[in-house]
């Protein structure tokens, strides 16, 4: 079990967000998230949206960094990975 984390290059509320994802499990990934000041409002069906602030102590703490497409591909092959369909379904 790995928890993932992309470079912070998306923009929004004036700053830029990075993914944080688990390879195997979304309890780890709540549990990781907790233990690290992420609140879960930042939870989004299948990955946490992380500050670009917050990277330093995530990679500390053990998240490890990927490349936003090593993560997207570590995510499908979790299983976890939520599309973009289905997020317009509601599902």
């Amino acid at each position: 079990m790995t928890i993932l984390v992309d470079q912070a290059m998306w923009p929004a509320h004036g700053r830029l967000w990075a993914h944080l994802i688990s390879d195997s499990h979304l309890d780890e990934l709540h549990a990781f998230a907790e233990a690290n000041g992420i609140p879960r409002r930042g939870f989004d069906r299948d990955h946490y949206d992380v500050p670009v602030e917050a990277l330093g102590r995530l990679v500390a703490a053990g998240a490890r960094p990927v490349s936003a497409h090593e993560l997207v591909r570590a995510l499908i092959a979790s299983g976890l990975r939520v599309t973009a369909r289905e997020r317009r379904d509601g599902r």
